[in-house]
């Protein structure tokens, strides 16, 4: 188990580390064009919190890497985004490397037309889905809709 999920890691660190600077543009212009930048959450006016939600930041950095910030209130880390793609319906499919968990998760995102963001899947690299056709695994409840806030708060 150890030895399958160390060659995922290692695999995706070398990902990382060939990617080319013209990668690294075009991954910065399909997040922009598609309209992922900024900070959300499902309620911009409650402050981080673990319970009551996070605000999610995605943004480019100076070098052109494309950044996932996650603020839970009591905790809060920074990870790469290494892949972006857009399907033919519109779902952004991502690609984040998350160190201090050392493991790749994809997710999916649909922009609605009113603006909101919803998570439509998210999957570790082995293949286990935390949130499955808009719904959570778990519970079977769907996703809720997070709102682009204008100004992240700290």
């Amino acid at each position: 188990m150890m030895r399958y999920l160390s060659r995922w890691t290692t695999a995706a660190v070398l990902w990382i580390a060939f990617t080319s600077l013209a990668g690294a543009e075009t991954l910065a212009a399909t997040v922009e064009q598609w309209g992922l930048l900024g900070s959300w959450a499902v309620d911009c006016t409650v402050r981080p919190d673990r319970d009551k939600g996070a605000v999610l930041t995605y943004e480019i950095r100076g070098d052109g890497r494309v950044m996932y910030r996650r603020d839970f209130g009591d905790a809060k880390d920074e990870n790469e985004v290494v892949s972006a793609t857009v399907n033919a319906e519109g779902l952004l499919n991502l690609m984040v490397y998350f160190p201090t968990l050392h493991q790749t998760r994809q997710f999916g995102l649909l922009l609605a037309k009113d603006g909101s963001l919803r998570a439509i899947y998210n999957r570790s690299e082995r293949g286990e889905y935390t949130i499955r056709d808009g719904k959570y695994v778990k519970t079977g409840v769907p996703t809720l809709p997070q709102q682009r806030c204008s100004q992240q708060s700290s």
